[in-house]
């Protein structure tokens, strides 16, 4: 019996050291090397950039890569077939990175429907006319084809929320007969409305005789103003009016008001931006918002974020503050900053 016993345990020893084995191997075996299997690649040709509808396509504007053999379609053009792509005119406005088909280019010119310059915006995107001077448009050192931020400054004024109207409100005057001691209760009221000096103030107390006054605003609200840059990095599109006809050949001729009106100083200017940018854009130039821009580097991409100009961000930023009121002053008296006039201001016609 006891040897039986004995048999057993010797038996589950025996199974449970061979799983161990077993597992070990497993866990600490090298990994069975795979045979690696190459994979066919077929170069095929895309847009290495921007491509407009209409344009001829040349070696310049083509970039290749590589796409698994079984992934090329038969409408793809691959390496060795840039004959039969170079001079094709692009059908379509093609995009940085599109994959070239067949469908995409052909060899007669293509007729481009609405204005020749209409297939300069990207897809996807607007050209929108915002005012410009000479201060906004950085001096007209913008022009086409030039990259901007675009800022905006904003007056902000307090308003009464139902009336919508700006405040301080008017007052009137409630006046009635009130409860005569003899005769029943009758009230009767008429409002006095007021003009210019029923302007709603506040009660005050006078520290000298300790009186309460009633204070009104001598002058109407100030506005507030704001400014922050709200578009980085847009392309101009036009600097002032686009070419409504060809100029007159003959140089003796009178130019028309068009051509009259397109060599004076530029007070519009277009730029590209996406739609919802457009519907801001219009909505600060019929606020009165004033937009200016500033010119930036082409290659420059970079965005970067600002804080909004307001008084108090512009006093702690610079460390600017207020000056004391002192019991004396420099003279004349200043109300309006005006820049000096210089020697070189004033020229003198000589007869």
């Amino acid at each position: 019996m006891r040897r039986g016993r004995l048999l057993i345990f010797v038996v589950l020893i025996l199974i449970v050291g061979l799983g161990v084995v077993f597992v070990a191997l497993k866990l600490f075996a090298p990994p069975t090397q795979q045979p690696e299997t190459q994979t066919a690649v077929t170069e095929i040709y895309y847009a290495a950039q921007n491509i407009p509808q209409g344009a001829e396509i040349t070696a310049d504007l083509l970039g290749k890569f590589a796409l698994p053999s079984a992934n090329v379609a038969e409408v793809m053009y691959t390496a060795g077939e840039e004959a039969n792509l170079v001079g094709q005119t692009a059908r379509f406005t093609l995009e940085q990175g599109v994959v070239i088909t067949s469908s995409m280019v052909g060899s007669k010119p293509v007729e481009i429907s609405g204005p020749a310059w209409a297939v300069q915006i990207p897809t996807g995107m607007v050209a929108v006319t915002i005012p410009t001077n000479r201060l906004a448009a950085a001096g007209y050192g913008i022009n086409d084809g030039a990259h901007v931020n675009v800022n905006a400054c904003l007056l902000f004024i307090d308003i009464d929320q139902t009336f919508q109207t700006i405040l301080p409100n008017r007052t009137s005057v409630v006046t009635g007969t009130g409860f005569p001691p003899d005769a029943l209760p009758v009230l009767s009221a008429a409002a006095v409305s007021g003009g210019e000096g029923s302007t709603q103030g506040r009660v005050e107390l006078d520290q000298t005789f300790q009186q309460p006054f009633y204070a009104i605003p001598s002058e109407v609200q100030r506005p507030r103003m704001v400014c922050q840059v709200i578009l980085q990095d847009k392309v101009v599109m036009k600097l002032g009016n686009f070419t409504l006809a060809a100029p007159s050949a003959d140089p003796n001729a009178t130019p028309s008001p068009a051509q009259a009106q397109a060599q004076a100083a530029p007070d519009i200017i277009t730029i590209m931006v996406d739609p919802q940018d457009s519907i801001y854009l219009n909505y600060l130039v019929y606020n009165g918002a004033m937009i200016t821009m500033t010119l930036r580097n082409p290659s420059d991409t970079s965005r970067i974020e600002t804080q909004a100009a307001t008084l108090t961000n512009l006093l702690t930023k610079y460390g600017i503050s207020p000056p004391a009121k002192l019991n004396f002053t420099t003279g004349p008296r200043v109300d309006i900053l005006t820049p000096p006039v210089l020697p070189n201001d004033t020229v003198t016609a000589e007869p």
